[in-house]
């Protein structure tokens, strides 16, 4: 039975948001959050653009975001938000490798970076040091960063895929999903030109030797975080 007290704590709770193109991971997380009484989902989104929208209809206290997003990037996202509301806090939920991405969401603007095989109380934990001002790494990337820091080393992913930037990142998930380049021009508001380009420049920074070898490859990226 809901008494007076509980509904009173839902309506003062701090307010979630996800964004997320999986169904079942938006399902997942909003379960997870709303066995907390101080915590409360108050929207969902499958798409940066509609994520937009969902922050200006409903106010969030924090924004849970994925990095592959339906028609969109996560990053994109990310960058908008920090742009246009700098004073909400993003927590990017994602499969791809930590190493490679948790750097580069903190450069976009995100505060915290939780692998999607952490989800459960790392979440929750997350998602309260978001709320309470700082920042959430996992202790396997504080100290990687920290050990590049007293190097003097920028902290970059160990693989070669780290010598993609933000946008060839984009562009090889997206060919890696089967997309080709008018759709990935349209998808992240580019010329097809500008979209070879990026193609041919992964190429040349992963040593690859043809098209079908980037989409292997890229296959094979997409495939890793799923």
């Amino acid at each position: 039975m809901t008494t007076a007290a509980s509904r009173t704590d839902r309506r003062t709770a701090w307010r979630i948001l996800i964004v997320d193109d999986h169904p079942m991971m938006r399902k997942g997380l909003a379960n997870l959050i709303e066995t907390e009484p101080d915590l409360a989902v108050c929207g969902e989104a499958a798409s940066a653009r509609a994520g937009l929208a969902a922050i200006r209809k409903s106010g969030p206290h924090l924004v849970i975001v994925d990095l592959a997003l339906e028609n969109s990037d996560g990053m994109d996202l990310l960058k908008e938000m920090k742009l246009h509301h700098p004073g909400i806090p993003a927590l990017v939920i994602s499969m791809h490798d930590e190493e490679l991405y948790a750097e580069r969401v903190l450069r976009a603007g995100a505060r915290g970076f939780v692998a999607k095989h952490e989800m459960g109380e790392t979440v929750l934990t997350a998602i309260r040091q978001l709320l309470a001002g700082e920042r959430y790494m996992s202790v396997r990337t504080r100290a990687r960063f920290a050990e590049q820091f007293l190097d003097g080393r920028p902290a970059r992913g160990e693989s070669s895929l780290g010598a993609l930037s933000n946008r060839e990142l984009q562009v090889l998930r997206l060919i890696g999903a089967g997309r080709g380049s008018r759709d990935i021009a349209q998808a992240l508001n580019l010329s097809v030109k500008t979209v070879e380009s990026h193609r041919e420049h992964i190429k040349r920074k992963l040593k690859l030797g043809s098209g079908p070898a980037l989409v292997r490859l890229a296959t094979e990226f997409v495939r890793s975080a799923q």
